[in-house]
Formats: structure tokens, sequence, C-alpha cells
């Protein structure tokens, strides 16, 4: 996608100015897109401008506006390198890599925008994102979709310790460090409700190669994984406790002033009620039956527990639970008993 938006502002370059070809701009585009939203990519993902992010705006801003020019002008000097390389203009190498006043303004402008259009999408999700770019939720469908719930252990009591403002940052800091294995199974955090995450997947993609309990285990391991920075920065590592369900809900498009897509139905509630349950049978990571049985297996490592059916508020039929666990925690349990 980003090629071709890239490609195309080159071509749309060419129609504006009548400078260039209908060849080589789009090639003057891509590298310019590619070398602009990496580099966003890299300064997103990177510590020391993290810190940067955090300071103040006046210092933030012209720093990173300084980067992404520069970004665009080495864009645009690979992109006439590769012209000169192919032979597709009859330009000296001089000419071929210095890139005009007027091609870094219009290549700065379009990037700005597209890395724009791009935190857009990552702040609701790149799913949510084109839906609402296309409308798909105009009007209410049914779909079937697999849902986790990650619930933050203990933040009630932390925040009475800490006080709200410290409990915000520590829940902040849990929230930005499940995004990474959200991202890399496919998943889409669709909401935030106080120290609940809300993750989705469609069924097919959700289930397949057990996606949605991987990318649990990943969320896991990824907040275990840095023990003694959360133990510095908060005092405490991180706990979560988690619930899966899946199938059919209502999607749809609501708000007039701020548009979201929403979901509406019984698969909804069944999974809140699987995550309370999870407090009254102390186990911290819980799936039903019926999603576990659409699995096409649990990932390497992970075993379930069959924690038998219980009644729950909402539901006149009983809910068939399972607990996740790592088998290395199973057997040093085992040991210990």
């Amino acid at each position: 996608m980003t090629l071709l938006v890239s490609a195309g502002a080159g071509l749309l370059y060419t129609r504006l100015f009548g400078i260039g070809g209908y060849l080589t701009s789009p090639i003057y585009g891509i590298f310019t897109g590619a070398s602009a939203l990496g580099t966003d990519s890299l300064l997103r993902r990177s510590p020391a401008f993290a810190r940067l992010r955090s300071g103040p705006t006046l210092i933030y801003l012209p720093v990173a506006e300084a980067i992404m020019l520069l970004a665009v002008v080495v864009g645009n000097s690979a992109g006439g390198l590769a012209c000169w390389a192919l032979g597709l203009a009859d330009w000296s190498l001089q000419e071929a890599i210095t890139p005009t006043a007027r091609a870094v303004i219009y290549s700065f402008v379009v990037s700005s925008l597209y890395v724009f259009a791009a935190r857009v999408r990552d702040l609701i999700g790149g799913e949510i994102f084109l839906n609402l770019l296309l409308g798909r939720y105009h009007k209410p469908i049914e779909i079937e979709r697999v849902f986790l719930f990650i619930d933050i252990v203990g933040s009630t009591a932390y925040a009475e310790k800490h006080g709200d403002l410290a409990a915000q940052t520590f829940m902040g800091a849990v929230f930005a460090a499940i995004a990474d294995p959200v991202r890399e199974y496919r998943g889409s955090v669709e909401d935030y409700v106080g120290d609940l995450a809300i993750i989705s997947w469609p069924l097919k993609r959700g289930i397949a190669e057990a996606r949605c309990v991987s990318c649990l285990f990943a969320i896991d391991a990824a907040l275990s994984r840095d023990a003694l920075g959360w133990q510095r920065r908060f005092g405490r590592v991180p706990q979560i406790r988690a619930a899966m369900h899946g199938g059919p809900v209502v999607a749809a498009e609501i708000g007039v002033d701020r548009h979201k897509i929403a979901y509406f139905g019984d698969v909804l509630n069944t999974t809140a009620r699987i995550e309370a349950l999870s407090r009254t049978l102390n186990v911290s990571y819980l799936i039903s039956g019926d999603l576990l049985a659409r699995l096409p297996g649990l990932p390497e490592g992970i075993a379930e527990r069959d924690l038998g059916s219980h009644r729950v508020r909402g539901r006149d039929q009983l809910l068939a639970v399972h607990a996740l666990e790592r088998k290395r925690d199973r057997a040093a349990a085992r040991s210990v008993a």
C-alpha cells in the first residue's frame, strides 16, 4: 500500500508540474515514501525518541520535522540514483541525486500527510481505519470474531496507594507493551475500558494457528521480560487476567462527531462473564470450551486444563471453561504440590 501511494504521488507531481517522466516520477515517489515512512516507524520504536516525545512539544516538533525533511531528501536522492543507474533519464549523476526545492517541499507535504494517516490508523487500529474508510459498517451486519479481554490485576489498589495519575501512567505503559504482540499476531485493539483492553480478530484469522492464544502468551512474555525495569519504574511487575471467547456479533458504525465501530451481542457479554469467572476460580487465563473446540490445536508449550461447566450471570446454559497455562508452569506447580 505504501509503495502504491508513493508511486501515485510521484505521478501526481509530474501531472501537476510537468516535470519528470511517467516512469521516473513513480521511482522517486517510491524511494521517498519508503524513506519517510521507514524513518517514522524507526522513530516511534526508538526509546530515545520516546523520551523526546514525552518532553516539551516545542522541542519535539522541530526535531521530528527536521528528521522527516532529511528522510525526504535522502529518499529523493536515492530515487534519483536508481533512475540514473537504470539509464531511465538523460541526467548527470549530480543532477539525478540533487533534489530541487519544489520536489523536496512537495515530497515533504505528501509524506507528512501519509505519516499522519498512518498515525491515525495506528491510533484506532488498521482494520477499523480501513472499514471506516470503506463504510463497511454503515448498516449493522453480523460477523464472527474472537475476543480477548486483558485486565490489569491490582490497578485499583495501585491507584489507591499511588494516586490516579501514577495509576494511569502505569496502565498506559502496560497497554503500550501489549501493542507489539497484538500487531505480530494480526489482532486489533478495539477499545480500552478503564484497566481493561479489548482485543479481537475475525474468527478465521484468530483461530488459524491459534493466533489468539499465541498473542496472549506473547503479551505475558512481553510483560515478564523486563521485570527489573517495571520494578524500577513502578515498584511492581504487571500481572494480567485474560478471557477468550468467540462467535457471532453485530458490527455497526456508531457516533456522529466521533465515529467508531462497535460490536454488540452475547459473545461480548459472555467474554466479560468469563473474565469475572477467572477471579472466582483464581485462574489467570481462561478460554471458553466453545472457542477451544474450534482451535486447530494449542501453540507449542501451552496446555489447557478443564475447569468444568459453570453458571454465569445473564446466561441460562452452563458455560464450559478451560484454563490456559504454560506446560513448564504446570509442571512446577505439580512438583511443589
